[in-house]
């Protein structure tokens, strides 16, 4: 039997030309002339620069375009980053801090194809940078790929996916980067689940009043409207409207003991204060988000500050008169990851809790999720009008 089945996959290979070529992936050491621009769809946040590619800096941001043929480019800017690049959803290459300049992937057959660079990293200094794709003479563009279905996740470390890829709580700085994988934190793992297309809007170490240790900068509501994190480019993308919208913060706000120094004279007025920012934050959420649906998760013991503070805005907001929002507690976990950071299990067993909830809920999805995806999309456009 086995015998048989080689014998008949080599004889399709034959048949069809290159239909199992290994794809091969390599760094083009000049611009390659006779390319073309290939349309792209971006997940994510990201600004044009001016024909120079489109900085981003929000975590994971990825970037895709559907083409036929044998082969397909792609430009990275200047930053530091781990990107994962894709074809047809299987992994060919991760580069670490890739030089800026041109990358091809040869290789592929001759077929219709799917390739998707992904950001696996977290870049709080400064933004990167991507190019674009590019096909030579013998590939042609495709309408890019496109999901009805949407999701936004909004967060901290948590929603990054800070250090998941430990196998121990003790991490350097450099450790912390070269670990961290956000396509393989809770967010993109759901998004896959329900094929939608997604968002990460989450800093490391940000609260809703506080940060972590009472640390100066942006809490993340602050932070939140903007592309780019020095305040140069607010977000003014009307049409992402994700259907779910999943926010978990708060750890930040209450892991460490309150400072002699900062503004609050003890827990009872940061909790206050906690309250009355986060149920504003989902406020403004609403308004820019008028369909969606919010799930608030936390995860602690029962009477830890964040789990039960989280219930508070949660149960606020619908004596308010909110109707499309829940709470989703999370136990279990480990945090044997970086710095008591959720694991690889964690983020799964986190993405199944939330997976059990959305599936509770009625009336979410568009009826054809994959609807978007038949018609093209123009360089540079967003997931939110694919």
């Amino acid at each position: 039997m086995k015998t048989a089945a080689v014998a008949l996959m080599l004889a399709a290979c034959a048949a069809v030309s290159g239909a199992c070529a290994t794809p091969a992936l390599s760094r083009m050491e000049a611009s390659p002339g006779g390319i073309a621009p290939a349309p792209m769809a971006i997940g994510g946040r990201a600004v044009a620069q001016d024909g120079d590619g489109h900085a981003y800096q929000w975590p994971g941001a990825y970037f895709e375009a559907a083409f036929r043929g044998p082969a397909v480019a792609f430009a990275v800017g200047p930053g530091d980053a781990i990107l994962h690049v894709r074809i047809d959803g299987e992994p060919v290459a991760s580069l670490e801090k890739p030089e800026p300049g041109f990358y091809r992937i040869d290789g592929l057959a001759d077929a219709a194809h799917v390739v998707r660079v992904e950001t696996a990293t977290e870049s709080q200094a400064a933004p990167n940078r991507f190019g674009g794709f590019f096909l030579p003479p013998d590939s042609t563009a495709l309408p890019a790929p496109g999901a009805a279905r949407r999701i936004e996740f909004v967060g901290d470390s948590h929603t990054v996916g800070y250090g998941n890829l430990s196998t121990r709580r003790e991490c350097s700085d450099a450790q912390v980067w070269a670990w961290t994988d956000n396509t393989r934190a809770f967010g993109p793992q759901v998004a896959r689940h329900y094929g939608a297309g997604y968002r990460v809007n989450a800093i490391s170490g940000r609260g809703v009043v506080r940060n972590y240790g009472g640390a100066a900068g942006d809490t993340l509501p602050q932070a939140y409207p903007y592309v780019l994190f020095d305040h140069s480019a607010i977000d003014a993308d009307s049409a992402w409207q994700p259907q779910v919208v999943v926010v978990a913060l708060g750890t930040n706000d209450f892991s460490t003991p309150l400072r002699a120094d900062e503004r609050w004279p003890g827990r009872d007025a940061l909790h206050a204060d906690y309250e009355q920012a986060y149920v504003d934050f989902i406020r403004s959420l609403r308004s820019r988000y008028p369909d969606a649906y919010f799930v608030l998760w936390a995860t602690g013991l029962p009477e830890s500050e964040v789990r039960s503070e989280t219930q508070r805005v949660v149960a606020r907001l619908r004596e308010s008169g909110e109707t499309r929002i829940g709470f989703v507690p999370v136990d279990g976990l480990s945090m044997a990851a970086c710095h008591w950071h959720p694991s690889l299990e964690d983020h799964a067993r986190i993405a199944d809790a939330l997976i059990r909830y959305i599936d509770s809920l009625s009336g979410l999805w568009p009826r054809s999720p994959a609807s978007a995806a038949d018609r093209p999309v123009p360089e540079g456009t967003p997931d939110s009008v694919r």
